[in-house]
């Protein structure tokens, strides 16, 4: 089940980077939650795939460019998994490079939630490891 849900992990990042945000819409649960980074301008949380687009299209839009690069291995525990990415965007305004930890929780081969950390050991945490 972890490497499946990997595959789901993966495949949201690919849908993100090809700029097809609607394409998130299928490999979310209806009800999904999704937490920002702690200090994060719209703090959330956003409850619901509406919501989570209209947030993720809203982001999208004040860059010209931004793609998610993942720094570190997929870290899978049950039906979470970790990953350690720098999300950059390029605008009219000033450029972003924000490295950050995503973990995704994965039911029924869709995102039911995800959670930003600043720091990855604090993800690792959340799932019961340590970094």
């Amino acid at each position: 089940m972890s490497q499946a849900n990997v595959a789901v992990v993966k495949r949201g990042i690919d849908a993100w980077n090809s700029g097809k945000v609607d394409a998130l819409r299928e490999l979310y649960d209806p009800d999904v939650i999704v937490r920002s980074i702690e200090g994060w301008p719209e703090p959330g949380p956003y409850v619901g795939r509406d919501a989570v687009i209209r947030q993720w299209k809203k982001q999208r839009e004040a860059f010209n460019a931004d793609a998610i690069e993942v720094i570190g291995d997929y870290v899978a525990i049950g039906d979470r998994v970790a990953v350690r990415v720098i999300w950059r965007g390029a605008g009219s305004g000033p450029e972003a490079n924000i490295e950050l930890t995503a973990l995704f929780t994965v039911r029924n081969d869709v995102v039911f939630a995800t959670e930003f950390f600043w720091n990855h050991s604090d993800a690792l945490k959340a799932v019961g490891l340590e970094d």
